[in-house]
């Protein structure tokens, strides 16, 4: 049975949609220019009561457009036209509904899609999360699904991508920056809104199947074309696009929200001249450690703290991707990956400054604010080591077993009373996760394999290629690399849902890395944790069912 289709007797469910809030603002976003689009939905913020939590409602046309960031057009998968995709803005507290339509139509990519909204936990509402064959069924072209959550007083960044087969390398991705009006670490900054969001991506000129089809079919790895900042960048021989520009006044200090949407490389990030306050990750912030720059891999967000006091003038940001050898593609140029920070009265030109080598952030070295530590130091109610493979290059495995999409998603499966793996199609992919009980994975391994828990933030007790455990005071987040040597983290199984676990490289993630945990079967059908099925979410298997394969 190919993946997609539906069996019959799954279909039993009761569609129990979200209960309305009482403070409700409808908030579109129509596909205007970038800057204009964010500066409407941060005067939206700006003008609301701190305390006031509203639903947020976004409309995300997903249509191909021509766009070009480094100066190549291409046709690309986009939200509302544009590249990154429109920004969705919340504050604490806040509930998102975003408005979904699908309207693909191009032959060369996939037509239909899902979007991931990365970092939230998606508590009572795991169809909600995005990934296809996990979480739900893609949503078909021509059709709208409203995706509805709570953001459950999560703060900090986020962002949001396709979850279907490659489809984000593509163009479906954008940001989420949300906003604590009290937040505890707000007096070490004075700046904090739409001028300081800063997104790095990996770029490519030909479409994401064409490159997935190359990639098994040689082994050779995907090199893009271009790496961008902001949205802009350059490639060997083509057209100097103009660097993306970030405005800052000398004297003031700035919160920057780096987000790293990449498909592919990791990012070392810097800023010439200037030292860096590191004191968030993943939506979860930490006491600032300085550095001068930062390894980011790919879904992984970081907030610094920059003091512009530095001469008036203008300053290259760098973000030098790992990740490929250029020579294996001749329009790549790593050094390339380039944006302006620019202070007022500054001249609108190019930077002369250079990278001065300086302290690399340790990973290890970063502690949460909020109860360091909280799972202790006991031994783990469930251990699971999950050792990666490759008997069958470019394809990946994990305890032997390479991750295919199932034929039904995971949730609809535990929602239609599977229990054990047994129960599950197919049963050797999905560790089964008892509810409310300390969880311990470990992945051993070589190369670089950003993992990403979905439904959790987790405390990495040992980053990868560290000497000793950390349960003390661990960094938390949600995607932490396995970069040549054994990582282990550590959570509570305390959030009922299906939830995938998987290297975020989506070139890898495709070839099979991945794994999927059924968490607390029971509590997903009834009780307190039960699932929210609203009824266009069950009505996404039969109409993507009926589609025939070139508009899946």
């Amino acid at each position: 049975m190919p993946p997609g289709k539906f069996v019959g007797f799954f279909w039993k469910l009761k569609a129990s949609p979200l209960k309305a809030q009482k403070d409700e603002a409808y908030f579109l976003t129509p596909p205007q220019s970038k800057m204009v689009r964010l500066f409407v939905n941060f005067l939206a913020l700006a003008i609301l009561p701190a305390t006031l939590a509203i639903t947020r409602v976004y409309n995300f046309d997903i249509i191909n457009a021509k766009i070009a960031p480094d100066g190549f057009t291409r046709d690309a998968v986009t939200v509302n036209g544009i590249y990154p995709g429109t920004a969705v803005v919340a504050n604490k507290g806040d509930r998102l509904q975003i408005r979904t339509n699908n309207k693909l139509t191009s032959p060369g990519m996939r037509r239909s899609t899902s979007i991931h909204w990365h970092g939230f936990f998606q508590a009572r509402t795991s169809g909600m999360d995005g990934p296809s064959f996990v979480n739900q069924c893609p949503i078909a072209p021509n059709s709208t699904f409203l995706y509805d959550f709570d953001t459950a007083g999560q703060t900090g960044n986020f962002w949001y991508h396709s979850h279907l087969s490659t489809q984000y390398c593509d163009g479906l991705r954008g940001a989420i920056p949300v906003y604590d009006p009290q937040d505890p670490l707000g007096h070490l900054y004075d700046v904090d809104d739409a001028s300081t969001i800063i997104t790095l991506s990996d770029w490519y000129h030909e479409f994401a199947p064409e490159v997935q089809k190359q990639f098994i079919q040689s082994g050779a790895f995907p090199i893009p074309d271009s790496c961008l900042i902001n949205g802009a960048g350059r490639y060997n021989g083509g057209p100097l696009v103009p660097y993306s520009v970030v405005n800052v006044e000398q004297g003031k200090r700035y919160r920057f929200r780096v987000f790293s949407l990449s498909c592919r490389p990791f990012f070392t990030f810097s800023v010439d001249g200037h030292n860096m306050d590191i004191m968030e990750f993943d939506g979860i912030e930490h006491n600032p450690v300085p550095a001068q720059n930062f390894d980011i891999f790919a879904a992984q967000r970081v907030s610094f703290i920059l003091n512009a006091n530095q001469t008036v003038g203008n300053y290259w940001i760098r973000a030098f991707p790992t990740g490929g050898d250029p020579a294996g593609n001749p329009n790549y140029n790593p050094d390339l990956t380039l944006a302006v920070l620019r202070y007022k009265g500054a001249p609108a030109v190019e930077p002369t400054t250079v990278n001065t080598p300086g302290h690399k952030l340790i990973e290890g070295d970063m502690h949460p604010i909020e109860e360091p530590g909280k799972l202790g130091s006991g031994p783990a109610d469930v251990a699971i080591t999950l050792n990666i493979g490759q008997p069958n290059p470019p394809f990946f495995d994990i305890n032997g077993i390479s991750y295919l999409s199932p034929p039904l998603p995971v949730l609809l499966q535990l929602l239609s009373g599977a229990k054990t793996p047994q129960d599950l199609i197919p049963s050797e992919q999905v560790f089964i996760l008892p509810p409310n009980k300390l969880i311990e994975i470990s992945i051993p391994g070589t190369g670089f394999h950003p993992f990403h828990l979905h439904g959790h933030a987790f405390d990495l007790v040992r980053p990868s290629n560290a000497d000793e455990l950390n349960f003390v005071n661990p960094p938390r987040r949600d995607v932490a690399a396995v970069a040549g040597g054994n990582m282990t983290f550590r959570f509570f199984s305390d959030n009922p849902g299906a939830w995938f676990l998987h290297c975020h490289i989506d070139w890898h993630l495709e070839v099979g890395l991945a794994v999927v945990f059924g968490e607390a079967p029971a509590e997903n059908v009834e009780g307190p944790q039960a699932q929210i099925t609203p009824q266009d979410w069950l009505d996404l298997c039969p109409t993507y069912d009926a589609l025939r394969p070139e508009f899946q």
